[in-house]
């Protein structure tokens, strides 16, 4: 048994194959429920979800070749056994989403981990709830940060917006107020030649740079590294 171990431990060595930590900061006025959805085939971190009150920070583990997604959840509520809802972000009800993804409209930070590099981004595709930044560390590469700091529910359209309470709490991409093949890259748009910046996604890209604004936003988007550990911010 322990000749196994030491081959699996040599086999891991030798391709460099290690955990990659992500640090998730709670830089909001109030506590957020983080989600976590992994890829498909890829394994749950944390159960999918948690609470994170104002100021704390948490490290996950994540294994070689992981790929997923963040977000933060705002203003929920769940009884003891861990069912209820959230204004935004909400994974059905759940404390733990368990693999479910977060309801739109939601910031997204995204992962995929050793293909080779790591790549990752800031993703307003499924619109906007809130403040979001990756920050890596110690690897090697561009490893520039990816950010979507501006509050967009300020300045979101008015038919984008989503509100509680005569309150704006998310922004929606246009692709989801509206369902159309030139907002959403589908059908005769579903080539980066054909699925072209829109007033809509421009007002995304313009208060976050850095961060998707719709599908075919790579360019100036999508973000490499090699060996880091992330922190990932919320507002």
């Amino acid at each position: 048994m322990a000749f196994w171990y030491l081959q699996l431990f040599f086999l891991l060595s030798v391709s460099g194959a290690k955990a990659t930590v992500f640090t998730l900061n709670n830089n909001c006025r109030k506590t957020i429920w983080p989600g976590i959805q992994p890829s498909a085939g890829k394994p749950d971190l944390e159960a999918g979800g948690f609470p994170l009150k104002p100021g704390e920070t948490v490290s996950i583990s994540a294994p070689a070749a992981w790929s997923g997604r963040f977000w933060g959840r705002r203003s929920c509520s769940f009884d003891p056994s861990g069912k209820g809802s959230c204004i935004t972000g909400d994974c059905g009800g759940l404390l733990a989403c368990s693999g479910m993804g977060g309801a739109p409209p939601v910031t997204l930070a995204e992962f995929t981990l050793n293909s080779p590099d790591d790549y990752y981004d800031i993703s307003l595709v499924d619109g906007y709830n809130m403040a979001v930044s990756i920050t890596p560390s110690g690897g090697s590469g561009e490893c520039k940060p990816a950010r979507c700091v501006s509050d967009l529910n300020q300045i979101c359209p008015t038919n984008l917006q989503v509100k509680r309470k005569k309150r704006v709490v998310a922004c929606e991409s246009a692709c989801m107020a509206f369902n159309r093949p030139e907002y959403c890259c589908t059908g005769d748009y579903s080539s980066p030649d054909k699925c072209k910046p829109t007033n809509y996604s421009r007002v995304f890209k313009a208060a976050c740079p850095s961060a998707y604004s719709y599908a075919y936003d790579d360019q100036s988007s999508l973000r490499t590294c090699n060996g880091a550990n992330y922190l990932i911010k919320f507002c």
